[in-house]
C-alpha cells in the first residue's frame, strides 16, 4: 500500500478561511492526504492566506523564509516537500509570491481550491502551478464532501458557507477583488450540507460569508430566499439546536433577519454588526452606506424583537482623515450601544484599494494612542457584560474537554466559555450552568440539578 501523503494547514484571519481549510482537506484525502500538526514532517504545506489585517502578506512571506529552511531540510532526506499559498493575499498578488518566494510551488485562489489536487500535479510536473482567476463554475459544486469520521472529529460546532464575496466596495477592503461578487448558494445545497452535519453530530451551526446578510438564494419553491427564511428552515432540521451567522451589513438588516431572531429559540441572541466607526464623515470615506444614525436604528430594531440580544462590532482607527472629533464621535457611539464585545484596529492600507490613495493624516503615534483609548472602552463593557453573568444561571452547549482534568468547556448563548466539572457524557448537550466566577474571559460553574436550580435563566440586556 501506498503510505498517506501528510498535509498541514496554516490558515490565518477570517472564519471564512477555517472552513476553505477544512474543505481543502476534504479535497484532497481522495489524493492520500492526511492531516499533521507539524510543518517540519509535512509534504504538503498551504499558507491559508487573509488580506484583512495589518501586514497580512509580509506575514506570509515570514512564514514561507521559514518553510524554505524546512524544504531544504526534507530535500536532504530525499524526501518532496510541496508548498501552497491560497486564500485572499495569492489572490491579489498571484506571480509576485512566486517572484519573492521561488520556494512556492502553487498559488491558488480562494475560488479555485477545489482544483488542488490538478494543481499539485502541474506544479510537479512543470515546477509551479498558479491560478487566482475566477473561475465561471460554482465551486461548491465540485468539492469533495467531508467524510463521517472527519466531520465528527471536528466537534459539535461547524462552519457552512451560504453566501461569498462582496458588492459594497467599502474603499479600506479587498475583498471584492480576492472573494468577487456577492454569490448565494442554493437552498438545497446548504440542506445537503446541513443535514450531512447533523447526521453526524453537529450541534452548532454558523452560516458564514463576507457579506452573510446579503444572502438570496435560490428556493426549493422557485423564490430568491433571504437569510431569514433560510434560518428559519434550517432551525427544524433533526439535531441542529443553535444558529449563528457571521459577517454583517447594517445596509443588510432586512424585516425577515429581525423576524428570525423574535421567533426562532435555536437563533442565538449575539450578532456581530461591524460599523468601522462613528462618525458620518469617516463613514462617508469609507463608502459605508450608512449613517451613525442608521446603524443605531438598526441596533434598535434587533432590541425590539428580542430583549437579550447583544452585539459584537468592528472598528478601525486612524483611517485617512480621521480627527478628534471623529474618533470622539466613535467612541460615543460605543457608549450608547454598549458591546459585549468588538474588534479594533489601526488602519492599514491594502494596495488597490481606493483608500490606499488618500492623503495619510493621522500619525502612527496618534494612531496608538487612539486605539488605547478606544480598547480600554470595549473591554470595560466586555468586563461589565461579563461580570452581570455571575450568579445566574445560563444555557451553555458543552464543546471538548478542557485544559484542566476532569473539566468540561461549552459556550454560552453568547459565546463565552464555561467550564465545569463533569463527565465528557455532556459533550454536545445545552445543560443549565450557574456560573460562580469569571476568570479573564472565560466562567467556571456548575452544572444545575433540579434541585438546586433555583436562580432563573440569565437574560442579559446591555446598552439600554
Amino acid at each position: 500500500m501506498t503510505p498517506p501523503r501528510k498535509l498541514h494547514i496554516k490558515s490565518y484571519g477570517c472564519q471564512m478561511n477555517v472552513y476553505d481549510a477544512q474543505r481543502m482537506v476534504d479535497t484532497l484525502a481522495p489524493e492520500g492526504f492526511v492531516e499533521t500538526a507539524s510543518a517540519e514532517d509535512a509534504d504538503l504545506v498551504i499558507l491559508n492566506t487573509c488580506h484583512i489585517r495589518e501586514k497580512a502578506s509580509e506575514k506570509v512571506y515570514s512564514e514561507l523564509g521559514r518553510l524554505r529552511v524546512a524544504k531544504d531540510e526534507a530535500a536532504r532526506g530525499g524526501r518532496t516537500m510541496q508548498i501552497a499559498v491560497a486564500g485572499c493575499v495569492a489572490q491579489a498578488e498571484g506571480e509576485e509570491i512566486v517572484r519573492r518566494a521561488p520556494v512556492v510551488d502553487v498559488v491558488v485562489g480562494p475560488q479555485s481550491y477545489h482544483h488542488l489536487p490538478e494543481l499539485l500535479k502541474r506544479a510537479g510536473d512543470e515546477g509551479r502551478a498558479i491560478e487566482t482567476e475566477f473561475p465561471a463554475a460554482d465551486k461548491f459544486g465540485f468539492l469533495a464532501q467531508p467524510k463521517p469520521d472527519a466531520i465528527r472529529a471536528r466537534g459539535i460546532s461547524a462552519f457552512v458557507t451560504v453566501q461569498e464575496g462582496c458588492d459594497k466596495f467599502c474603499t479600506f477592503c479587498v475583498v471584492p477583488y480576492t472573494r468577487g461578487a456577492e454569490v448565494s448558494r442554493p437552498v438545497s445545497k446548504i440542506v445537503d450540507d446541513v443535514k450531512r452535519l447533523a447526521d453526524n453530530g453537529v450541534r452548532e451551526l454558523t452560516l458564514i460569508g463576507q457579506n452573510v446578510n446579503a444572502y438570496h438564494g435560490d428556493g426549493p419553491d422557485g423564490k430568491t430566499w433571504p437569510l431569514g427564511r433560510l434560518l428559519e428552515h434550517l432551525a427544524k432540521i433533526p439535531g441542529i439546536a443553535r444558529l449563528r451567522y457571521s459577517t454583517s451589513h447594517p445596509r443588510d438588516v432586512d424585516g425577515s433577519l429581525i423576524a428570525a431572531h423574535r421567533d426562532l429559540g435555536a437563533l442565538m441572541p449575539f450578532v456581530h454588526l461591524p460599523v468601522q466607526s462613528g462618525s458620518d464623515r469617516i463613514l462617508a470615506a469609507m463608502n459605508r452606506k450608512h449613517t451613525a444614525d442608521d446603524y443605531r436604528r438598526v441596533i434598535d430594531r434587533f432590541r425590539t424583537a428580542r430583549q437579550d440580544i447583544a452585539f459584537s462590532s468592528d472598528f478601525i482607527v486612524g483611517f485617512p482623515g480621521e480627527s478628534e472629533q471623529d474618533f470622539l464621535a466613535t467612541l460615543a457611539l460605543v457608549t450608547q450601544i454598549g458591546y459585549a464585545a468588538a474588534y479594533s484596529f489601526k488602519y492599514s492600507a491594502r494596495p488597490g484599494t481606493p483608500a490606499a490613495d488618500m492623503q495619510e493624516t493621522v500619525s502612527p503615534a496618534k494612531m496608538d494612542q487612539r486605539l488605547e483609548r478606544l480598547q480600554e472602552l470595549i473591554d470595560s463593557q466586555q468586563s461589565a457584560f461579563n461580570k452581570a453573568a455571575i450568579g445566574s444561571t445560563v444555557d451553555v452547549l458543552f464543546e471538548r474537554p478542557a485544559r484542566k482534568e476532569g473539566q468540561i468547556v461549552g459556550r454560552t448563548a453568547y459565546l463565552q466559555p464555561a467550564h465545569v466539572m463533569a463527565s465528557p457524557d455532556i459533550i454536545g448537550q445545552i445543560l443549565p450552568v450557574r456560573i460562580d466566577s469569571l476568570e479573564r474571559y472565560s466562567f467556571l460553574g456548575e452544572l444545575v440539578t433540579p434541585r438546586n436550580a433555583r436562580e432563573p435563566a440569565l437574560s442579559q440586556a446591555i446598552g439600554a
